[in-house]
């Protein structure tokens, strides 16, 4: 029997094959979850992601569904599909986001609209709609997955660590509000992790790559995005009962200075 043998997870943001979503989807799969893939990608990599999951012995049920989580209504729409397909949900993790860098004077509306809709609104009015299904079934876990950016700023990264300082307080509000309820409420903040989207970057600069990481991060390379999952796990199981509020910055050392 798996740490999460009988729970159902909803993972957003998780149709990239090499990439946090993904990671902890297959993580949960492993350790027995039903998971319920969500992404605005496309439903090819949905399903690879799917059939990575469901290659796990352990593994529940694996779906996915396409939602654009930047359109009103579409959270609110995921978690009562979610609920429709699997009956309840357990665990409720918040990855998508979208990484906008520009200038600041070059951010327009449009852009500040869509950021703020994918990397703050979809999480809150998600939590907003599974935690009613979780206070019926006595608890559950929300997860939000942040950004060490929620901590320290970066040149061209104001807006996407606006929303991640907001998603942590959002976290701490969530689980102030709702911990008697038995819905816990915590955040990861990964540091630089070795994502498809960060190998494609770095690739096409090596150089600044070794510089990034020789200058931000203490322990001397990029993380893993197993290395999320397996504090995406800790948060998820039963083990963490008394850990509620808190945000966990994985980022090898990167906040340290």
């Amino acid at each position: 029997m798996g740490q999460l043998s009988g729970k159902v997870a909803v993972v957003t943001g998780a149709s990239t094959p090499r990439g946090i979503g993904s990671a902890i989807a297959s993580r949960y799969a492993q350790e027995g979850a039903s998971v319920f893939l969500v992404a605005e990608g496309t439903r090819e990599q949905l399903e690879q992601v799917q059939r990575a999951c469901r290659e796990h012995a352990e593994a529940g049920r694996v779906e996915h569904a396409l939602f654009d989580l930047s359109q009103r209504g579409a959270a609110e729409a995921m978690i009562g599909d979610a609920v429709e397909r699997f009956g309840r949900v357990d665990i409720l993790v918040n990855n998508a986001a979208i990484r906008a860098q520009h200038d600041f004077e070059d951010y327009t509306r449009e852009i500040f609209e869509r950021v703020i809709a994918v990397n703050l609104a979809a999480p809150f009015f998600a939590s907003q709609a599974v935690v009613p299904v979780m206070r019926r079934q006595g608890g559950g876990r929300i997860i939000n997955i942040a950004s060490q950016l929620a901590r320290v700023t970066y040149a061209r990264r104001a807006l996407y660590g606006l929303t991640k300082a907001a998603l942590v307080h959002l976290t701490k509000s969530l689980a102030y509000e709702f911990g008697r309820d038995g819905i816990m409420v915590n955040s990861i903040s990964p540091g630089p992790i070795r994502t498809q989207f960060v190998i494609d970057r770095d690739a096409a600069d090596p150089e600044g790559a070794r510089r990034r990481v020789g200058t931000y991060v203490p322990i001397g390379r990029l993380g893993e995005p197993w290395e999320i999952a397996e504090a995406a796990l800790f948060l998820a199981s039963t083990t963490a009962t008394f850990l509620q509020g808190e945000d966990i910055c994985v980022d090898g050392g990167y906040t340290t200075h």
